[in-house]
């Protein structure tokens, strides 16, 4: 498919057509990295890892876990 890179203010833009999103798993707002290899702009979809909480509470150390953060006295009707 032939396309056109259009200029958006001070940077170039490329629209990608709905069924390539799909069949690369991208949606508007999706991260990319963008490179180049030789003479060719190569686009790949970074996809991020899920965690499941049992996981990162699992990490949790004498080490590395922090104290409470005071934020004041409460406001309002809040019960502390």
């Amino acid at each position: 498919m032939v396309t056109r890179i259009q200029k958006w203010g001070n940077s170039l833009g490329l629209r990608i057509p709905k069924s390539f999103a799909e069949d690369a798993g991208v949606d508007a707002g999706s991260p990319v990295n963008i490179s180049i290899e030789g003479d060719r702009l190569i686009i790949r979809p970074v996809h991020r890892s899920r965690y499941e909480l049992k996981d990162l509470v699992s990490q949790i150390r004498e080490d590395n876990l922090h104290d409470e953060i005071p934020m004041g006295k409460p406001v309002g009707r809040e019960v502390w």
